[in-house]
């Protein structure tokens, strides 16, 4: 079997490093394509570096987020490639460019985190998620909640529950990187520091009114910050002279290891990504989501992510100081081997 897997932001260079490694002990030959979506160097280059990742077949180097444009490129390489299979992972713009290739060349979809709805219609990423699960030939669901939720749907697509692959990378990279990073020493901070996780980068944030009320109430708690900006963020500060208070210690984006690192030693995290909930969640950190939804909602329902609205961030700081991890958080998303479980599901397929 030839799998043609899709690649194009930072989170899912993590979540095709566990799988990569997964295909190859089952024998299947695996192309991947990297779309460009995300092409600083920071958010890009330094994951294949990190993470040993082989080198992509094609680098598309498109550096945007259209999806037009990225499924003409994407649809090129499939009929170059002739795939048993399209793998594309969650919800980014890439994850719908390639479905919407596969089809093109009537390739059948596998969508890796699969189900997953904040039911916020707003999110480009909730409506990506959607069209994506109901093109899919294969769901691959990181938890029973997800496949109620397609099954619901009607989805035509087979279902399989095999946890999430990054909770594999969070299980075998959390060690690796608390031994090896300096991350704070790099930065100039004491390693007792006690501090805060900061992240926002997704699109409604970083709209400059939103983000000056965002940066504005953060500068006013009494928290110390690591702030790694991701570059749209930082031309939004930049631009509209947004200033974040010397407690905000404001760095460039962090490579994988050293972000898992920074997390792991923290008290809190700030985030609007979807991803940094669930390191966080693993990690025990308590978590504060910048966004009104989410579609991680058993974290919420655990006790250990609040949710704070970013149009009324006025509760930040007291649910900054409330956040605490529950002693009795029970394991979400699987075991940490969904990679293992996705190569089997897809040799059986050959």
């Amino acid at each position: 079997m030839k799998v043609l897997s899709i690649v194009g932001n930072r989170p899912q260079f993590v979540k095709s490093a566990p799988l990569s490694v997964a295909l190859r002990a089952v024998g299947i030959d695996e192309v991947v394509v990297h779309t460009g979506q995300h092409y600083d160097q920071e958010l890009s280059q330094v994951f294949f570096e990190e993470l040993c990742l082989g080198e992509p077949r094609y680098r598309l180097d498109l550096r945007t987020a259209e999806v037009d444009t990225m499924r003409d490129a994407l649809t090129r390489v499939v009929a170059d490639e002739s795939p048993d299979v399209a793998l594309v992972y969650g919800d980014t713009n890439s994850t719908l460019a390639g479905a919407l290739a596969a089809a093109d060349a009537d390739v059948p979809t596998v969508h890796v985190e699969a189900g997953l709805r904040s039911g916020d219609l707003g999110m480009p990423e909730e409506r990506n998620r959607i069209e994506v699960d109901s093109r899919a030939a294969i769901l691959f669901a990181p938890d029973e909640r997800s496949k109620v939720i397609l099954t619901a749907e009607g989805v035509p697509g087979e279902i399989h529950v095999v946890g999430d692959v990054m909770a594999d990378a969070s299980r075998i990279f959390a060690p690796i990187a608390r031994d090896r990073s300096r991350v704070l020493e790099r930065i100039g901070l004491e390693p007792a520091l006690r501090y805060a996780v900061l992240t926002i980068h997704r699109e409604a944030n970083t709209e400059p009114d939103r983000l000056r009320r965002l940066i504005s109430e953060l500068n006013r708690t009494a928290w110390t910050f690591v702030f790694p900006v991701h570059p749209r963020t930082r031309h939004v500060l930049d631009e509209h002279r947004i200033r974040p208070a010397p407690s905000l210690h404001a760095i460039e984006p962090l490579g994988y290891l050293d972000m898992l690192a920074l997390v792991a030693g923290a008290t809190r995290v700030v985030t609007d990504s979807g991803g940094l909930q669930k390191e966080a969640y693993w990690l025990g950190v308590p978590c504060v989501t910048l966004r009104p939804s989410t579609e991680w909602v058993d974290t919420v329902e655990a006790g250990a992510n609040t949710l704070v609205d970013p149009d009324a961030p006025d509760a930040l700081a007291s649910t900054l100081e409330a956040a605490r991890f529950p002693a009795a958080a029970p394991p979400l998303y699987g075991d940490g081997h969904a990679a293992e479980r996705i190569a089997n599901v897809l040799a059986s397929a050959k």
